[in-house]
């Protein structure tokens, strides 16, 4: 195995709103192996999401790791309430992409 792009691993990768202050992101696998492999790597972890978006971790209102459905789940609070003069994104929904390219190292 060698380093693995993100969206090579996962079934699902997605931002949305979670309520006006919050966007909250989803990465479902399609299998545990991949699921572990991530989980493993430390490519995917509060400190990692915080730097991968140029945030300070206090940001970061939750993190969890959903073993039953594999799924990593965490929750950024917004700038802005969505919505309000100056927010370019409203429903959250463009907020993914730098993780598609995240490279998960080979466990």
């Amino acid at each position: 195995m060698s380093d693995t792009p993100l969206k090579n691993l996962a079934k699902t990768i997605r931002s949305k709103n979670a309520g006006v202050n919050k966007i909250t992101f989803d990465i479902i696998f399609r299998d545990q192996a991949n699921y572990e492999r991530v989980k493993k790597s430390g490519a995917l972890t509060r400190q990692t999401m915080a730097k991968l978006y140029g945030i300070p971790p206090e940001r970061i209102s939750d993190f969890v790791e959903y073993d039953p459905a594999y799924a990593i789940k965490f929750t950024i609070y917004r700038l802005r309430p969505s919505g309000s003069a100056g927010d370019g994104d409203i429903f959250g929904a463009q907020q993914y992409a730098p993780l598609l390219d995240l490279m998960i190292p080979m466990a």
